[in-house]
């Protein structure tokens, strides 16, 4: 079975998919792949303890206070994505990286990896916001790829403190 919520946030409504025990999605509202994989069967239930772990996470994020265990995640995906997605969680609160760069962390693990697979497991992860895809930029520092869109990238990164000074946005050509 599988429960669905929705979540106010500065962002927008958020929408939260789970098995029950696990995170199976969060998707801002207009987002590509936007429910990709959420069953149209699933039940309503904000009690789900899951959901509220998920809450509590995403209000102290937003809060800038400090963060709370991640409630846990099962995003689903090829095992290429999974690996891709594991990586993302390991970039630090603030902090920026390539597809570029994951696609060498990568490589040095033993995973073939392109900047372009590595950009495509990046626009299709599931979980936004709890897995950072948004900490990802283009290695000309472009704020691009973000499926939410750039403008809530921007958004996410600089809530976080992130140094945006260098980066642009491509569709406006214009610098940050």
């Amino acid at each position: 079975m599988t429960y669905r919520t929705t979540l106010v946030s500065p962002l927008g409504p958020l929408s939260l998919a789970s098995d029950g025990e696990h995170i199976l999605g969060l998707w801002l509202e207009g987002q590509k792949y936007f429910a990709a994989g959420l069953e149209e069967t699933a039940e309503e239930r904000a009690d789900l303890p899951v959901f509220r772990q998920a809450e509590d996470w995403l209000e102290a994020y937003f809060a800038k206070r400090d963060l709370p265990p991640l409630p846990p995640l099962a995003p689903e995906g090829s095992e290429f994505r999974k690996k891709v997605w594991k990586r993302l969680l390991e970039i630090p609160f603030g902090e920026t990286t390539t597809y570029g760069a994951l696609a060498k962390i990568l490589k040095a693990a033993g995973v073939p990896a392109s900047p372009q697979a590595v950009g495509g497991a990046v626009g299709h992860n599931p979980i936004s916001i709890l897995i950072p895809c948004h900490r990802v930029v283009g290695t000309d520092g472009s704020l691009t790829g973000y499926a939410g869109g750039v403008e809530k990238k921007r958004f996410l990164l600089e809530l976080e403190g992130a140094d945006l000074s260098g980066m642009y946005i491509p569709e406006k050509g214009t610098a940050l």
